[in-house]
């Protein structure tokens, strides 16, 4: 039987091209140089990719987290780039909380023209396990936490009568379900009806809500279970359209192209940035492993709770 089709025997797979190299963009320098960007979540993996491409193009950062050595890692970023930014911590669950980061921000730099809502949690597990506080937390931090900062940035602005936008990170599962990830899924799937509803209230005032969906970025700061799933399954480049993964400042390039004077006229979109991974299907579907199978957890057992 001749060989499967793949990058070894066919040589017209190639992969969509390599992007340009850390610190290119395609916007012109200078174009965030009177904007503050506020990043929640932003001391560590995309959210600190994310920033680090507002900083590069001239923005005054404010990142916001709950954990001390997340803000660290952001001030540590902030040298190396040579950019102007503060931390604080938030709990962006917590509505004075958030106000409180804003006023922080308004402090140092002024009002934030731009936000970004990347602080999430999530961890897998299956939905007859979940305990209603693992409900609570993520759809809390995830979704509720979404909404508190974009209503405290829509509220500043409405009463400054100032333009504004926001970027909301997404998860493809919004659309098509996460098994393992009720939780996330049904949070993330909020967001995108957020971004979408916001949007439309908010555009008459002059502000912009978009999304941003990431594929698969490898980076030091993943969780433990992304990481093992990605241990789990080696060759991961020829598991996407793509022949390869993502760049983190890939997602970095779309966020600062979203929130651009080039972008005002895109609002309520979703933008995915994962080389078509999402949208892939087999002619022929793989046997069905139940999510309790995949996870290597024994059958359940209520306990008779």
């Amino acid at each position: 039987m001749p060989d499967e089709p793949g990058p070894e025997t066919d040589p017209t797979i190639i992969g969509l091209p390599e992007p340009p190299p850390l610190g290119a963009s395609a916007l012109p320098p200078g174009t965030f140089d009177d904007v503050v960007v506020l990043v929640t979540g932003g001391g560590t993996g995309l959210g600190k990719a994310i920033a680090a491409e507002f900083g590069r193009l001239g923005a005054a950062l404010v990142v916001a987290s709950r954990k001390a050595e997340h803000l660290d890692s952001a001030e540590a970023m902030f040298a190396d780039i040579g950019a102007r930014g503060i931390v604080t911590s938030c709990d962006i669950r917590d509505a004075d909380a958030v106000a409180s980061a804003f006023d922080t921000a308004e402090r140092a730099f002024g009002l934030p023209g731009v936000l970004v809502n990347n602080a999430a949690a999530n961890f897998p597990v299956p939905a007859e396990d979940m305990s209603p506080n693992a409900w609570r937390t993520v759809v809390d931090i995830t979704l509720t936490g979404t909404f508190l900062c974009s209503r405290e940035f829509g509220r500043r602005h409405l009463e400054a009568r100032t333009p504004g936008s926001i970027v909301n990170i997404g998860a493809s599962y919004a659309w098509t379900g996460g098994p393992g990830f009720a939780h996330s899924a049904a949070a993330k799937a909020g967001v995108k009806n957020l971004t979408e509803t916001l949007a439309v209230e908010w555009g008459p005032y002059g502000i912009q809500v978009n999304a941003l969906v990431p594929g698969l970025f490898p980076h030091e700061d993943m969780t433990a279970d992304i990481a093992a799933n990605l241990d789990r399954a080696p060759g991961t480049d020829d598991r996407q359209p793509a022949m390869r993964t993502g760049h983190r400042r890939e997602l970095g390039w779309a966020a600062t192209f979203l929130a651009s004077p080039y972008a005002r006229f895109i609002s309520g979109h979703t933008l995915v940035v994962d080389g078509a991974n999402w949208q892939r299907r087999s002619l022929v579907n793989p046997q069905v492993v139940p999510v309790r199978t995949q996870m290597g957890r024994p059958r359940f057992d209520s306990g008779g709770d």
